[in-house]
Protein backbone atom coordinates (compact mmCIF):
# COMPACT_ATOMS: atom_id res chain seq x y z
CA UNK A 1 0.00 0.00 0.00
CA UNK A 2 1.27 3.64 -1.34
CA UNK A 3 1.75 6.21 1.56
CA UNK A 4 2.35 9.91 1.18
CA UNK A 5 4.97 9.80 3.22
CA UNK A 6 8.53 8.64 3.07
CA UNK A 7 10.33 5.96 5.57
CA UNK A 8 13.85 6.38 6.04
CA UNK A 9 15.99 3.43 7.30
CA UNK A 10 19.23 4.08 8.81
CA UNK A 11 21.41 1.07 9.72
CA UNK A 12 25.46 1.28 10.74
CA UNK A 13 27.41 -0.11 13.73
CA UNK A 14 27.63 0.82 16.88
CA UNK A 15 30.06 4.00 17.23
CA UNK A 16 29.02 4.86 13.31
CA UNK A 17 27.45 7.73 14.67
CA UNK A 18 24.00 7.29 13.11
CA UNK A 19 22.19 8.48 16.41
CA UNK A 20 23.60 11.92 16.54
CA UNK A 21 23.59 12.27 12.93
CA UNK A 22 19.85 11.16 12.63
CA UNK A 23 18.98 13.86 15.68
CA UNK A 24 20.88 16.67 14.17
CA UNK A 25 18.49 15.96 10.84
CA UNK A 26 15.37 16.21 12.54
CA UNK A 27 16.73 19.26 14.43
CA UNK A 28 16.79 20.82 11.30
CA UNK A 29 13.94 19.02 9.33
CA UNK A 30 10.28 19.49 11.38
CA UNK A 31 9.01 16.95 8.42
CA UNK A 32 11.06 14.01 9.66
CA UNK A 33 9.62 12.08 12.19
CA UNK A 34 11.52 9.49 14.59
CA UNK A 35 10.12 5.80 14.98
CA UNK A 36 11.05 4.75 18.31
CA UNK A 37 11.49 1.23 18.82
CA UNK A 38 11.01 -1.55 21.48
CA UNK A 39 13.62 -2.98 23.46
CA UNK A 40 14.43 -5.59 26.58
CA UNK A 41 17.56 -3.40 27.45
CA UNK A 42 17.96 -1.30 30.58
CA UNK A 43 18.02 2.58 29.76
CA UNK A 44 21.50 3.59 29.77
CA UNK A 45 22.22 7.62 31.09
CA UNK A 46 19.01 10.44 30.64
CA UNK A 47 17.23 7.96 28.28
CA UNK A 48 13.57 7.90 28.89
CA UNK A 49 10.71 5.74 28.37
CA UNK A 50 8.44 6.74 25.03
CA UNK A 51 11.68 9.36 24.11
CA UNK A 52 14.76 6.80 22.89
CA UNK A 53 12.71 3.70 22.89
CA UNK A 54 9.91 2.17 24.61
CA UNK A 55 11.88 -0.23 27.64
CA UNK A 56 9.84 -3.27 27.93
CA UNK A 57 10.40 -6.60 29.78
CA UNK A 58 11.24 -9.68 27.64
CA UNK A 59 7.44 -11.08 28.56
CA UNK A 60 5.82 -7.83 27.60
CA UNK A 61 8.35 -8.04 24.03
CA UNK A 62 7.36 -11.62 23.68
CA UNK A 63 3.60 -11.11 23.91
CA UNK A 64 3.91 -8.70 21.33
CA UNK A 65 5.48 -10.96 19.25
CA UNK A 66 2.97 -13.37 19.24
CA UNK A 67 0.35 -10.72 18.66
CA UNK A 68 2.25 -9.81 15.00
CA UNK A 69 2.79 -6.00 16.24
CA UNK A 70 6.28 -5.99 14.70
CA UNK A 71 7.22 -5.01 11.34
CA UNK A 72 10.68 -6.05 12.38
CA UNK A 73 12.04 -7.83 15.73
CA UNK A 74 15.60 -8.62 16.26
CA UNK A 75 18.61 -10.12 18.89
CA UNK A 76 21.37 -7.25 18.75
CA UNK A 77 24.04 -7.74 21.23
CA UNK A 78 21.97 -9.93 23.82
CA UNK A 79 19.39 -7.71 23.90
CA UNK A 80 15.68 -7.38 21.45
CA UNK A 81 14.88 -4.22 19.43
CA UNK A 82 11.51 -4.22 17.73
CA UNK A 83 9.39 -1.78 15.60
CA UNK A 84 5.86 -1.25 15.62
CA UNK A 85 3.90 -1.22 12.37
CA UNK A 86 0.89 1.03 13.55
CA UNK A 87 3.36 3.59 14.99
CA UNK A 88 5.08 4.01 11.33
CA UNK A 89 1.44 3.42 9.32
CA UNK A 90 -0.02 6.01 11.29
CA UNK A 91 2.56 8.61 10.89
CA UNK A 92 3.27 8.09 7.08
CA UNK A 93 -0.32 7.81 6.60
CA UNK A 94 -0.51 11.42 7.88
CA UNK A 95 1.67 12.69 5.13
CA UNK A 96 5.04 12.59 7.73
CA UNK A 97 8.90 10.95 6.54
CA UNK A 98 9.70 8.44 9.69
CA UNK A 99 13.42 7.77 9.82
CA UNK A 100 14.48 4.51 11.88
CA UNK A 101 17.19 3.89 13.60
CA UNK A 102 17.70 0.16 13.49
CA UNK A 103 20.23 -3.17 12.79
CA UNK A 104 21.00 -3.93 9.34
CA UNK A 105 18.21 -7.20 10.15
CA UNK A 106 15.61 -5.16 11.16
CA UNK A 107 16.55 -2.65 7.71
CA UNK A 108 16.11 -5.98 5.90
CA UNK A 109 12.71 -6.75 6.79
CA UNK A 110 11.13 -3.18 7.05
CA UNK A 111 12.01 -3.13 2.94
CA UNK A 112 9.88 -6.58 2.91
CA UNK A 113 7.16 -4.63 4.29
CA UNK A 114 6.94 -1.46 3.24
CA UNK A 115 8.79 -1.21 -0.46
CA UNK A 116 9.66 2.02 -0.48
CA UNK A 117 11.77 2.31 2.38
CA UNK A 118 14.91 3.55 1.63
CA UNK A 119 17.47 2.45 3.74
CA UNK A 120 21.00 4.36 4.32
CA UNK A 121 24.25 2.73 6.05
CA UNK A 122 26.62 4.53 8.13
CA UNK A 123 30.55 3.56 7.84
CA UNK A 124 33.32 4.55 10.21
CA UNK A 125 36.08 5.94 8.09
CA UNK A 126 38.29 3.15 9.95
CA UNK A 127 38.34 0.08 12.73
CA UNK A 128 40.44 2.51 14.85
CA UNK A 129 38.00 5.25 14.84
CA UNK A 130 35.44 3.19 15.70
CA UNK A 131 36.99 1.57 18.34
CA UNK A 132 38.12 4.86 19.61
CA UNK A 133 34.21 6.40 19.59
CA UNK A 134 33.55 3.56 21.30
CA UNK A 135 35.61 4.05 23.80
CA UNK A 136 35.03 7.48 24.21
CA UNK A 137 31.53 7.52 25.05
CA UNK A 138 32.26 5.16 28.39
CA UNK A 139 29.45 3.53 28.85
CA UNK A 140 30.70 0.03 27.81
CA UNK A 141 33.48 -2.48 29.09
CA UNK A 142 36.11 -3.65 26.97
CA UNK A 143 34.35 -7.20 26.98
CA UNK A 144 31.41 -5.48 25.53
CA UNK A 145 33.26 -2.82 23.14
CA UNK A 146 35.28 -6.11 22.01
CA UNK A 147 31.67 -7.70 21.41
CA UNK A 148 30.54 -4.77 19.18
CA UNK A 149 33.62 -4.48 17.21
CA UNK A 150 33.22 -8.03 16.16
CA UNK A 151 29.58 -6.94 15.34
CA UNK A 152 30.70 -4.48 13.19
CA UNK A 153 32.47 -6.77 10.73
CA UNK A 154 29.36 -8.98 10.37
CA UNK A 155 27.20 -5.42 10.02
CA UNK A 156 29.29 -3.64 7.54
CA UNK A 157 29.60 -6.74 5.03
CA UNK A 158 25.89 -5.86 4.52
CA UNK A 159 26.34 -2.77 3.38
CA UNK A 160 26.09 -3.14 -0.05
CA UNK A 161 22.29 -4.21 0.20
CA UNK A 162 21.45 -0.73 1.19
CA UNK A 163 20.51 2.08 -1.58
CA UNK A 164 22.48 4.90 0.06
CA UNK A 165 26.30 4.67 2.05
CA UNK A 166 27.48 7.42 3.67
CA UNK A 167 31.48 7.46 5.69
CA UNK A 168 30.98 9.26 8.67
CA UNK A 169 34.54 10.69 9.01
CA UNK A 170 33.46 14.58 9.17
CA UNK A 171 30.36 15.03 11.01
CA UNK A 172 29.12 18.16 9.30
CA UNK A 173 29.85 16.66 5.83
CA UNK A 174 27.80 13.38 6.95
CA UNK A 175 24.94 15.57 7.63
CA UNK A 176 24.70 17.19 4.32
CA UNK A 177 25.03 13.59 2.78
CA UNK A 178 22.04 13.14 4.61
CA UNK A 179 20.27 16.19 4.19
CA UNK A 180 20.87 15.48 0.75
CA UNK A 181 19.32 11.98 0.29
CA UNK A 182 15.93 13.47 2.34
CA UNK A 183 15.55 15.70 -0.49
CA UNK A 184 16.25 13.70 -3.10
CA UNK A 185 13.99 10.77 -1.96
CA UNK A 186 11.13 13.90 -1.62
CA UNK A 187 11.44 14.75 -5.86
CA UNK A 188 11.33 10.97 -7.00
CA UNK A 189 8.19 10.60 -9.42
CA UNK A 190 6.81 8.07 -7.28
CA UNK A 191 7.44 9.67 -3.63
CA UNK A 192 5.99 13.14 -5.32
CA UNK A 193 3.19 11.44 -7.14
CA UNK A 194 2.22 9.91 -3.50
CA UNK A 195 2.63 13.10 -1.46
CA UNK A 196 0.95 15.59 -4.45
CA UNK A 197 -1.83 13.32 -5.76
CA UNK A 198 -4.34 15.75 -5.99
CA UNK A 199 -1.95 17.92 -8.17
CA UNK A 200 -1.13 15.40 -10.02
CA UNK A 201 -4.80 14.50 -10.51
CA UNK A 202 -5.26 17.89 -11.73
CA UNK A 203 -2.44 17.93 -14.34
CA UNK A 204 -4.13 14.62 -16.05
CA UNK A 205 -0.77 12.84 -14.99
CA UNK A 206 -1.21 8.82 -14.59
Amino acid sequence: MDYPGNIFVVAAPSGAGKSSLVKALMELDAAVQPSVSHTTRPPRGQEKHGREYFFCSPGEFDAMVEADAFVEWAHVHGQRYGTSKKAIEDRIAQGADVILEIDFQGAIQIRRTFANAVTIFILPPSWEELRSRLERRGEDSAETIQLRLENAATEMARAGEFDFVIINELFERALFDLKAIVHAQRLRYTAQRRARAATFAALNIP
